[in-house]
């Protein structure tokens, strides 16, 4: 499934979306129910709270989604033109992996990292498909980074690589927007901060359940800056996988339904350019991972 948060009729939803259309998915819960003489089942009215109900509401939900996709059902299917495309879901942590990409731990520069390289975003920086990224006056180096997002659906702790991937609820794309000057030229780098600022973690459009996506080993991931191709890499250059990644943090982090994990970007980020390229008011961005998705967003 494509689960979504969207904006329609003055209230937040969430859907389902299928080809064009989108599915608000408790009024189509509640059609099959009846149809099928059932009592009303209410489902959380947000993505982290879907996340955290466990397998027997993700499967009422791929019910719901099954049923409205009948023939005759099309009143419970709206155009997704019509909706608009909140962030998936706001995280209760974004954790971040620097230079996990080979092609990129080179073009950075220093030792190939023996452990993930990790930071954290807060959930203030998270915003979605269609919003503007608000540089601050004071960032003069603003980047991009093209990154798939694993949302974590089951509390991980202390899980091994061999399990790790049963803990995932699905994948969305993500941009690590990241000001440059505080993370590099500062004499102590401020990593977190300069990664962390306002609307400096754009995701979306929506979060694709792991088995829809498939094994995470091969996706290919393109970013382009107004139009031109500027990143274009695969996860199999990742030097610590998603299942690394998970297992690593998870020996010490209690990973919660809904948080995320940044699983780095491949080269051909702005600050690494020569000369150097950074981000401007009116800049259009378009991210994609494959079998994932489409995001795009603006620079303000």
């Amino acid at each position: 499934m494509k689960l979504a948060t969207f904006r329609a009729d003055g209230a937040w939803r969430i859907g389902a979306v299928h080809g064009d259309a989108i599915v608000p998915l408790q009024p189509a819960l509640d059609a099959a129910r009846a149809a099928a003489g059932q009592p009303p089942e209410a489902l959380p009215d947000s993505m982290l709270g879907l996340l955290a109900a466990g397998e027997e509401t993700m499967v009422a939900a791929g019910r719901a989604l099954a049923f409205a996709n009948r023939p005759d059902q099309a009143a419970l299917r709206r155009p997704l033109a019509s909706v608009t495309l909140c962030p998936p879901l706001v995280p209760g942590k974004v954790i971040g992996v620097g230079r996990n990409y080979a092609e990129h731990a080179k073009e950075v520069g220093g030792p190939a990292p023996t452990a993930p390289r990790l930071f954290l975003k807060p959930g203030s920086s998270v915003c979605g498909p269609g919003d503007v990224v608000r540089i601050p006056p004071g960032v003069t180096k603003p980047d991009w980074e093209v990154e798939l997002a694993v949302v974590i659906g089951r509390t991980a702790w202390q899980v091994s690589e061999g399990t790790a991937l049963e803990h995932v609820a699905g994948y969305t794309v993500l941009n690590d927007v990241s000001a440059r000057e505080f993370q590099f030229d500062q004499p102590l780098p401020m990593t977190s901060f300069a990664k962390g600022m306002d609307g400096f973690c754009p995701i979306g459009p929506w979060l694709v359940t792991a088995e829809e996506v498939g094994e995470p080993w091969q996706l290919g991931l393109r970013c382009w800056l107004n139009g031109e191709l500027v990143q274009e890499g695969n996860t199999r250059d990742l030097i610590f996988s998603v299942a690394a990644l998970i297992a690593y943090v998870s020996r010490y982090i209690a990973l919660q339904p809904g948080d995320v994990i940044a699983t780095g970007t491949p080269a051909g980020s702005g600050h690494f350019r020569k000369p150097p390229r950074y981000l401007r008011a009116g800049d259009r961005m378009r991210l994609e991972v494959e079998r994932v998705g489409v995001l795009e967003h603006g620079v303000g």
